[in-house]
């Protein structure tokens, strides 16, 4: 076992990276919002998704994402600046890529042929997260502002401009470590819901999973996650991640 996780360490970085490359060509992320209307029902989404954290300093980690959402057949790439500014109070620049093929959107809005092109969107966000505990189960809220750049699209024979907009975010989540034949899992749930600019509160998410130490740098996480959104249908997603964590340098 340790060797296989000396093996990971040496070999994730090198493939997420050849992950995110390719995800520039064809992507999604868990921002699946873009139908505007019918979406009546429900999609349930196998996910699958992996977390490369590098720390670069005692209070600055990197994070690299890779998301495969298996229903609508769309990838996703993530990167995280984490930086802790006080023992309560972490701050995290991230930017995030994701495409929409057209029979996804159709999916999403129970339309079909409503979408014939390709949806993409950039999304430059910043939060900040205030994190605590009571006796042993953590606490955090996170706020989230997001500048939204959104491509030109075809929905119903109407052509959709591109602009810019921002979203608000704000999420409350918490955590419990339980000791389990000497490892350590963290069972968490949290609530999260969007705010657009011009659309008021168009989204819900509801999370719910367990981190479950695999060895010392890798973790397995399954979680289950509902999406309420405006104008589509919910999303639930069956979601399995694996997560990495180099050695500090420190």
């Amino acid at each position: 076992m340790r060797g296989f996780t000396k093996f990971a360490l040496q070999v994730v970085p090198t493939v997420l990276v050849l992950w995110l490359v390719f995800l520039g060509g064809q992507c999604i992320a868990q921002e699946v919002d873009v139908p505007t209307g019918h979406g009546n029902g429900s999609v349930v989404a196998p996910t699958g998704w992996a977390e490369l954290i590098a720390p670069v300093q005692q209070r600055i980690d990197l994070k690299f994402y890779g998301f495969y959402i298996g229903e609508l057949k769309a990838p996703s790439g993530q990167f995280d600046a984490t930086f802790r500014a006080t023992k309560f109070l972490s701050i995290t620049p991230s930017y995030l890529y994701y495409s929409v093929p057209a029979d996804g959107l159709n999916e999403l809005a129970n339309h079909s042929g409503g979408f014939t092109n390709t949806y993409q969107e950039h999304q430059f966000r910043i939060d900040g997260t205030v994190m605590f505990s009571v006796h042993k189960l953590e606490i955090s809220e996170r706020n989230m502002y997001v500048r939204r750049f959104l491509p030109t699209y075809v929905y119903g024979g109407k052509s959709l401009p591109e602009k810019e907009i921002n979203r608000y975010r704000n999420r409350i989540a918490i955590a419990y470590p339980l000791g389990v034949r000497g490892h350590i899992w963290k069972p968490f749930a949290s609530y999260e819901a969007f705010y657009d600019q011009g659309s008021g509160w168009t989204k819900n998410r509801a999370w719910t999973g367990v981190t479950v130490p695999i060895e010392k740098h890798v973790s397995f996480q399954p979680s289950y996650m509902w999406e309420n959104t405006n104008g589509i249908k919910d999303v639930r997603y069956l979601m399995f991640g694996l997560i990495f964590k180099m050695p500090s340098r420190n």
